[in-house]
C-alpha cells in the first residue's frame, strides 16, 4: 500500500522547487519517496529512494501537514508508481511503448488520456 501527504512548507535545500505533497511507495526493495511540486500536482517532480518504509517516514514526517497520511493502493500493472490514478503510458501493457501518450482506467476501460501541461511528465521528472 502507498501513502501520500500534503506537506507543510518546508526548507529542503536540496530541491530547486518546494515539495508540497509526498507519496511512500513501499517495495521488496526498500522505499520510494515522490515529490510532487503542488498539491494537485498528478505527477512527481522528483524522487528520493530510502532502506525502509519506516526511514522515509521518518525522513519526512515533520513537515507532514496536520490532516496526515491518506492510504492509497498500489498502482495497477504497467501504471506509473508515483501518480494516485491508474494511468499508464499507452502501449506499455504490450511491450510497445509510446512515450509522451497516456492512457487512464476509467470504469474498467483504458482510455486515452492527456495530463494538463503543469501534470506533464514530460515537464515534469521526466517520467
Amino acid at each position: 500500500m502507498r501513502k501520500w501527504a500534503i506537506l507543510e512548507p518546508c526548507d529542503r535545500e536540496a530541491y530547486v522547487f518546494e515539495p508540497r505533497k509526498i507519496m511512500i511507495h513501499p517495495t521488496w526493495e526498500g522505499a520510494f519517496v515522490y515529490l510532487f511540486d503542488a498539491e494537485d500536482a498528478l505527477f512527481s517532480r522528483a524522487d528520493e529512494f530510502f532502506e525502509s518504509e519506516e526511514d522515509a517516514v521518518e525522513a519526512w514526517e515533520e513537515w507532514v501537514s496536520p490532516e496526515g497520511w491518506h492510504v492509497i493502493d498500489d498502482p495497477l500493472p504497467d501504471c506509473q508508481c508515483d501518480c494516485i490514478l491508474p494511468v499508464r503510458v499507452k502501449g506499455r501493457d504490450t511491450g510497445n511503448p509510446q512515450w509522451g501518450k497516456y492512457e487512464i482506467l476509467e470504469n474498467g476501460e483504458w482510455k486515452d488520456f492527456t495530463p494538463e501541461p503543469k501534470d506533464s511528465p514530460d515537464t515534469a521528472s521526466g517520467q
